[in-house]
């Protein structure tokens, strides 16, 4: 017999030597290229920042002190509530509020529902779509002051077109922004008319988007226009319908360009006083900025409730 030998044997299963293993790679190399390679994009990123906070936080921060300050030669003091109070006890207060309400119920009524008609048309039609979508878009494209003077000289009791159709049909001429009753009606047409075009395409992305199987199904029912449109158009697009709403009022509840250059501000009988346009008084006509601020903390409230309502009953509903 011959002796064991001493030196291991190969088995098929063993492993070959490993070589030695440095540790865990450190970290703090992997972060700084990540920074370097990030700087730029965190660069510009502060820049923008700055830029919102400087242009948009320190106005809202400002005027919520400002709201509780009074401004005297120079002189800050705080009084409180009295620019509150001087708020209330202004005639036109109340008649501000009830003209922006009026408003946002009429804009609601047509600049909410008009673009999505002007949606629902552009997309039932198989040519021309394009230049359609560039008609409707044309007059966001314009600059305001440009829009506002056009429908200045429609409205123009003497030689304006509105009149001159009316009267080529044997109606009673108007006077659109001279009368009461109808100047806040005719401010309101013109601004749907110039913010339509946004929302008219923002209405035909989401009707793109609607399965056409959902139509087929509903035209083997016998479901006619009206009726795709209640239970297949408005369902498929209720995220965006409600979102345009709550934009909708939040602008309209702003409103100051249209009125301003249109009607001079007030109006007749302050019948376009909006409260927009009050703040703009007290703060440039009235050098009172400590009523302005407080006007435009009521509304700041007012808004950030309803979003916030809204918001709340979104979610309820989801659930």
């Amino acid at each position: 017999m011959s002796a064991p030998s001493l030196t291991p044997s190969k088995a098929a299963g063993t492993r070959p030597p490993q070589p030695p293993v440095d540790g865990p790679p450190r970290r703090g190399g992997s972060f700084g290229r990540s920074l370097k390679r990030n700087l730029t994009a965190h660069g510009f990123l502060i820049k923008a920042v700055l830029c919102f906070a400087f242009f948009s936080w320190y106005p809202m921060v400002r005027e919520f002190f400002l709201a509780f300050q009074k401004t005297d030669r120079g002189e800050v003091s705080w009084v409180g509530l009295d620019n509150l109070s001087t708020v209330f006890n202004d005639p036109a207060f109340w008649q501000a509020w009830r003209n922006t309400a009026l408003y946002t119920l009429l804009a609601l009524v047509l600049g909410f529902a008009v673009p999505f008609v002007v949606a629902i048309v552009i997309n039932e039609l198989r040519h021309g779509k394009g230049y359609l979508r560039l008609l409707v878009y044309l007059p966001v494209m314009l600059p305001p002051v440009a829009s506002v003077l056009l429908f200045k000289y429609l409205y123009d009791p003497g030689y304006g077109m509105l009149n001159e159709v009316f009267g080529f049909f044997g109606l009673p001429e108007q006077q659109w922004l001279q009368d009461p009753d109808l100047s806040l009606l005719s401010v309101v047409i013109a601004s749907t008319w110039m913010n339509m075009g946004g929302a008219a395409l923002i209405y035909l992305a989401a009707l793109q988007s609607i399965p056409g199987e959902l139509y087929e199904a509903a035209e083997l029912d016998g479901a006619g226009l009206l009726r795709k449109i209640w239970h297949v158009t408005i369902p498929q697009t209720r995220l965006v319908l409600s979102l345009m709403l709550l934009m909708q009022i939040i602008s309209t509840m702003q409103v100051f360009v249209e009125p301003f250059l249109l009607t001079g501000g007030a109006g007749p009988e302050g019948s376009t006083t909006t409260v927009v346009y009050l703040i703009y008084q007290y703060a440039f006509n009235f050098n009172d900025y400590g009523a302005a601020a407080a006007l435009g903390l009521l509304l700041l409230v007012l808004l950030a409730g309803f979003s916030a309502a809204y918001v709340k009953l979104s979610r309820a509903e989801d659930e």
